[in-house]
């Protein structure tokens, strides 16, 4: 193992409120074993994680909808309990982006990697993230941003259906909303109803050409880039299961090396300058060949333990390493591992043997206890929710007098030009992150902000 300077300890921060994020435990886990106190800073009720033998601390985290000041506010509390410099470790996109841009205010009390300011919030907008694959070289489908309903007909007809529908800052999604952060539409009658919806969720729609999924086709690239700007504790991997199927997020992942992945995962962070950790999700076009780039997520993919080498190293202990000035090893890398989230693929969790698990460790058993007993609520609350929608829209309407009045349908189809122009993707304005900017969805359990 590599020699980690232990008097440091690391602050995981997670705004969201998914209970069942795996990857915060699989931080938790390495630096834990590591031997470095692990402070978590995030709404774990009802989480395995908070179960685990390797949380030094919890801490509660900002209010849902919490300012920066507010989150800055929050940091400054816990620093003053850990008693000395930390390393903090972001871990969804919400957080990268606060922690990016309070970063001045939050150095004398964090140890954090030196990166472009902005450049988080930049690359986690899904529709900057076009302009950045243009601008570096990097394939990524083609990706139209209709000013409004009346441009979305000619969008469609150049894009063609199925098209993919993204809000451009999944973390600003409403809780309790029925928006998810990728949806695949198959009318532009869809496609305008989601695009009137653009207040709500508080960023624009963006529509995108569809890849057709298949086997061999979602690929995902993890790393830290260190401070001389190398790849370090990553690598190339291959989806083999998602949940949902074909795009979902990562239920079985395998390590697999992939040239042509890691070229344009490192072409990118050349052309960026970006530093820290970074998931990359990627899908290969069946008709060409090309890798084109879905997403681009600045902190830990949930699935970063796949990439866990033979010298012990993996993304969030590159970090501490770096960060604390201590040598990386020279990595073993280690093709073929894989990981597995049980409560996802638990046929593939039994008969797997060598595979990583996500909740369950024989060195931290009770994560791995309380999953099923928490996750069978879940599963039949999420049921009984179903249903009840389901009574809801096949009840029958109420008898009325009133002689019904029949309304025309818009054509799937509008009557725009092909070439209608589109607003160009311009980069935000530095107060465009708000209040509501940092409001944070809980991920659906099944949802995946990406290919991921």
């Amino acid at each position: 193992m590599p020699s980690f300077d232990i008097r440091v300890p690391a602050v995981l921060l997670r705004t969201d409120r998914n209970p069942f994020h795996h990857g915060t435990l699989g931080a938790v886990r390495s630096l834990g074993r590591a031997g470095i106190d692990v402070h978590l800073v995030a709404d774990s009720t009802g989480s395995p994680v908070r179960a685990s033998r390797f949380v030094c601390r919890m801490h509660p985290p900002p209010a849902p909808g919490a300012p920066p000041s507010e989150i800055a506010s929050t940091l400054r509390r816990v620093a003053a309990r850990v008693g000395r410099p930390a390393v903090l470790i972001p871990m969804d996109d919400a957080s990268a982006v606060a922690v990016d841009r309070l970063r001045a205010e939050l150095s004398p009390r964090f140890l954090l990697p030196f990166a472009p300011a902005g450049l988080a919030e930049r690359v986690a907008d899904k529709a900057e993230l076009a302009a950045v694959c243009e601008s570096a070289g990097i394939a990524h489908p083609l990706t139209l941003v209709p000013d409004g309903p009346a441009q979305v007909d000619s969008a469609v007809r150049r894009l063609g259906l199925p098209v993919v529908a993204k809000w451009s800052r999944p973390w600003l999604l409403p809780a309790g909303s029925d928006l998810r952060s990728t949806t695949v539409l198959t009318s532009a009658r869809e496609a305008r109803t989601l695009c009137g919806r653009a207040e709500e969720a508080g960023s624009r729609l963006l529509l995108q050409a569809f890849l057709p999924p298949g086997p061999d086709r979602d690929w995902f690239f993890h790393g830290y880039v260190d401070r001389s700007g190398a790849v370090r504790g990553g690598g190339a991997g291959r989806k083999q299961l998602a949940w949902p199927r074909g795009a979902g997020l990562t239920a079985v992942g395998r390590w697999t090396p992939n040239p042509a992945v890691r070229a344009s995962a490192e072409r990118l962070v050349a052309a960026l300058g970006y530093r820290g950790i970074l998931d990359l999700d990627f899908r290969r076009d069946g008709s060409t060949g090309a890798y084109h780039l879905l997403d681009f997520n600045p902190r830990p993919g949930a699935q970063f333990r796949v990439f866990a080498d033979g010298a012990g190293l993996d993304v969030v202990r590159a970090l501490h390493l770096d960060l604390t000035h201590r040598p990386l090893p020279a990595p073993v890398p280690l093709p073929g591992r894989t990981f597995v989230v049980e409560n996802y693929a638990p046929l593939s969790a039994a008969f797997r043997r060598g595979s990583e698990l996500a909740w369950h460790a024989r060195d931290d058993l009770a994560p791995g206890a309380a999953l099923w007993a928490l996750w069978s609520r879940h599963v039949v609350r999420r049921a009984a929710r179903r249903l009840l929608d389901l009574v809801r829209r096949t009840a029958p309407a109420p008898a009325t007098d009133a002689h019904p009045v029949r309304q025309t349908a818009p054509s799937d189809v509008g009557h725009l030009r092909p070439d209608h122009p589109f607003p160009s993707v311009k980069p935000l304005s530095a107060d465009a992150l708000s209040v509501k900017s940092l409001s944070v969805k809980p991920l659906s359990d099944e949802e995946k902000a990406s290919s991921h």
